[in-house]
């Protein structure tokens, strides 16, 4: 292979180009990269032309970095340090199960909105924060002091993808593997909206665990060469609109057409027009259309956000190499063919909104109240009884916001967005407006950088009026830790069942994600967060009627507040400096005090009795050989689904309520109400993981069609009860299960536990209409066979009803399977599935049971 000199630089390139020839000009930017990362991955670069010829093949994927969160990165060094100890019983060597790349680990998934509206929140968060994760975080530091390429930020550094966005993703950086080679930073993460790194120019998405574990293993991913749909824009944003509105645009455009399994591109003539922040909001999106990533290749734009956030070192560098490389985009490159193209005219594009229950139910902002209410609605009020005195008399009613939360990298990470709410603050104080008192209000920045430019710029101080203080630097509320509402507004709410809403500046509002007692979930952009606490309702239509009465008793409108594009630019470019970041990330490490002096035990991991973190069944379990399953035989349905069941549904990651089979559990095991913590925290244990299988509140299981939450029906005997009873009832019968769905079966967030917790429950298939990439990925490695039915079959048209038994048999090759539906009057019915396993590399891991018993039997066998 050819090498290239980068100018001003001692480094060389991989000439990959030299490899494809002609075929590179039309090659969209996205494919170049992955191109590049073949050709360094396999023999004499060979897999770049299979990239080239866009066929769909499986290529070779290595990222130069991986990026973890706790509470999917806590699991996955569970899964490692068991291995470990797995080997060792088995006579194997420990010490060679190692992270064989960098990882940052950021720990922003543990706070909850405990304290909120007060100069203390932030303080009191993370003291309770650490107070109930203490034994997490000492796993994690215990596991930073065994495996040195692991960096463990600690709890308030931020949110992991703006961490990415601001300071880890340098766009181009040298090889791990080869020093003298400068490579395409690339980064996978345990998180579906890692995509967000892709505005920078970096590629990387969202993986589950088992996947990162892999990784971490030595092994290289194998990647099906995309389709990769083109997003032109044209036009320029008009500036009553910010880039949440651009991304709700997209994710209703792209959901409909089906992007799933593709890479989306950016290009245009209104592509410049967007700055990296603005391209960041839309990439993050990226899961909640379905596709792998959003690439948005290297331009001035680019070069701007690296100097402006302190990384000019990296500039001059990413230009040279992407300049000499074919990876530098001046313009529209009209040689380039995209499978498909979804053209967005940037101008017409006006303010929206998202609900009630998925991100791309996009409702143009003059019909949200029309389109999320009803007329019946208001008539439904009631008072508020406050036993505490802490808050003044009202009254709260059906659509009411009792949640409005500026939170979530995808908004944060945008300084124009976070400048606008704070001007929007500003013109309310000075009107005289106030939020209503029903309304929780929480900002949670994904950076620290955020709370410095608020400060300077004095903005804080008018979001604090509001009472917007800052409550955390943690996905909070967007990812399920909103906290407690008021007691009284508890209590009121469920005495009187209350429709209240939650409103926040996040990316995902899954029915039963936010909040237990939030009937619908709206995503709206940082400043009409602001617009709608101040307004009480969503049953005003804040496009047209007041949001209060200033000090003379004049409405006030959202267009009176709306700020100015200029007065916007120039408190960006006054506050939003290289300094603030440099200063922010060089002491990034020490922060949290607390963090810092927590010490660790030495020497073999003590596996103490422990309700967050605990040896995992599916490691103890694996046996030294492997008996490949080809035939899954008197399988019955533990459920039954619709369409888009998200992981939230699979495996929900929030709240615990006393009552909930969790919270039975954690009170027999002494564990307090309020250090219950959530789902998402417990996922270390697996006693806790098994109780949240299809645990959420919203879950409509067909099986048991008039009942709404984890409720399914016993057979053959036809007993209804919860769905953990069943499946204890199941286990002690040793009955194999498995799962119906529809679309999009396993859309959302990149929880593996939304594959453990059925694993651990008995589920051995599932089969659906379709399935979301990354979820189909988890069950793969947990050993769980993904299956689909043919066109124009679904769980209607076979008139499933739950007590059928199910017998797959799976051919040899793994490339196909058959299954025969038993009723209880005996009929049979015979329908050929597809098995989806899509390459070797998978069937190989599925043949061993999973990705654990594969790896552990590929450390043994290098023992021998």
């Amino acid at each position: 292979m050819h090498y290239l000199d980068i100018p001003n630089s001692p480094l060389k390139a991989l000439d990959y180009r030299a490899l494809l020839g002609d075929r590179t000009r039309t090659l969209p930017y996205s494919l170049r990269v992955l191109a590049e990362n073949a050709a360094r991955h396999s023999t004499e670069g060979e897999a770049a032309l299979q990239v080239a010829a866009r066929k769909g093949d499986a290529v070779p994927f290595r990222p130069a970095r991986l990026l973890l969160h706790d509470m999917l990165g806590i699991p996955a060094l569970i899964d490692i340090m068991a291995i470990r100890d797995h080997l060792e019983a088995h006579g194997g060597d420990p010490s060679t199960v190692d992270m064989s790349l960098p990882v940052d680990l950021i720990i922003d998934h543990a706070m909850s909105i405990n304290h909120w509206a007060d100069k203390f929140a932030l303080e009191q968060n993370m003291q309770r924060e650490f107070e109930v994760n203490r034994e997490r975080f000492a796993f994690l530091k215990a596991c930073a002091d065994r495996f040195p390429r692991l960096r463990v930020m600690p709890p308030g550094s931020g949110i992991c993808h703006q961490v990415n966005l601001e300071y880890l993703g340098q766009t181009v950086l040298p090889s791990n593997e080869n020093p003298h080679l400068l490579i395409p930073d690339s980064s996978l993460g345990t998180d579906s909206h890692t995509p967000m790194i892709n505005a920078l120019g970096v590629m990387g998405w969202g993986i589950g665990g088992l996947e990162a574990e892999a990784l971490l293993f030595g092994e290289t991913s194998s990647v099906n060469v995309p389709r990769v749909v083109g997003l032109e824009v044209t036009g320029a944003p008009s500036h009553d609109i910010t880039a949440t509105d651009i991304a709700l645009v997209v994710a209703e455009k792209l959901r409909a057409l089906g992007v799933v399994d593709t890479f989306v591109e950016m290009f245009g003539t209104g592509y410049n027009t967007l700055s990296v922040a603005d391209r960041a909001t839309i990439a993050n999106m990226a899961p909640e259309y379905g596709s792998t990533m959003v690439f948005c290749p290297v331009d001035e734009n680019t070069i701007h956000y690296l100097n402006q956030t302190g990384r000019g070192e990296h500039s001059a560098r990413t230009q040279a190499y992407c300049q000499v490389q074919g990876l530098w985009n001046d313009g529209v490159d009209t040689a380039i063919e995209y499978d498909e193209v979804v053209h967005i005219d940037l101008s017409q594009i006006g303010r929206a909104v998202s609900g009630p229950s998925r991100p791309e139910q996009r409702i143009d902002l003059a019909d949200a109240t029309k389109q999320l209410t009803s007329v019946e609605e208001a008539d439904h009020r009631v008072a508020v009884v406050d036993q505490s005195g802490s808050l003044p008399a009202h009254d709260i009613g059906n659509g009411d916001v009792i949640i409005a939360a500026i939170t979530s990298c995808t908004n944060t990470a945008n300084p124009r967005n976070m400048i606008m709410a704070g001007l929007m603050a500003r013109k309310a104080v000075a009107k005289g407006l106030q939020v209503k008192p029903h309304v929780k209000t929480s900002l949670a920045p994904g950076s620290r950088v955020v709370a410095r430019y608020l400060k300077q710029s004095g903005l804080q101080e008018d979001l604090s009026k509001l009472g917007f203080e800052i409550a955390a630097f943690s996905c909070s509320t967007c990812n399920g830790m909103s906290g407690p509402l008021h007691p009284a507004h508890e209590e009121t709410i469920r005495a009187h069942d209350v429709k209240g809403i939650a409103v926040l500046s996040g990316n995902r509002n899954f029915a039963g994600r936010i909040h237990p007692l939030a009937s619908r979930n709206m995503i709206a952009s940082p400043p009409l967060v602001i617009a709608y606490a101040l307004a009480g309702s969503v049953l005003t239509d804040i496009s047209s009627a007041p949001l209060g009465h200033d000090q003379d008793g004049a409405p006030v409108y959202l267009d009176d507040l709306w700020p100015d594009a200029d007065e916007v630019s120039a408190l960006i470019e006054a506050h939003v400096t290289p300094e603030e970041f440099r200063d922010n990330y060089n002491s990034i490490d020490t922060i949290n005090a607390q963090w810092t002096a927590m010490q660790v035990g030495a020497g073999r991991y003590d596996w103490t009795p422990s309700t967050y973190v605990s040896f995992p069944p599916f490691v103890k379990d694996i046996r030294a050989a492997n008996t490949p399953v080809t035939t899954l035989r008197g399988l019955r349905p533990l459920v039954i689904l619709g369409d888009s069941v998200t992981t939230d549904h699979i495996s929900p990651s929030g709240i615990i309520t006393p009552e909930s089979e969790a919270g039975q559990f954690l009170q027999r095991h002494g564990v307090a109400h309020r250090d219950f913590n959530s789902f998402g925290t417990r996922r270390g244990c697996s006693d806790v993981v098994i109780r949240s299988t299809f645990a959420n509140y919203r879950l409509r299981n067909e099986m048991v069609p008039d009942r709404e939450g984890s409720w399914t029906s016993i057979q053959p005997e036809g007993r209804v009860t919860t769905i953990f009873n069943a499946i204890e009832t199941y286990l002690g019968r040793e009955q194999p299960l498995v799962v119906i769905g529809g679309k999009e079966y396993g859309c959302g967030s990149s929880r593996d536990t939304a594959a453990k917790a059925p694993w651990l429950a008995g589920i051995r298939a599932v089969i659906a209409e379709s399935f979301e990439r990354i979820h189909r990925s988890n069950l793969v490695n947990m050993g769980i066979a993904p299956l689909c039915f043919p066109k124009g079959v679904t769980r209607k048209t076979l008139e499933l009803d739950g007590s059928e038994l199910f017998d797959i048999h799976l051919n040899e090759a793994l490339t196909s399977a058959e299954l025969t539906i038993t009723r209880e009057d005996g009929r049979k019915t015979t329908t050929p599935l597809d098995l989806r396993l899509y390459n070797d590399a998978e069937r190989t891991t599925f043949s061993e049971g999973g990705l654990l018993p594969r790896a552990f039997r590929k450390f043994l066998a290098g023992a021998a």
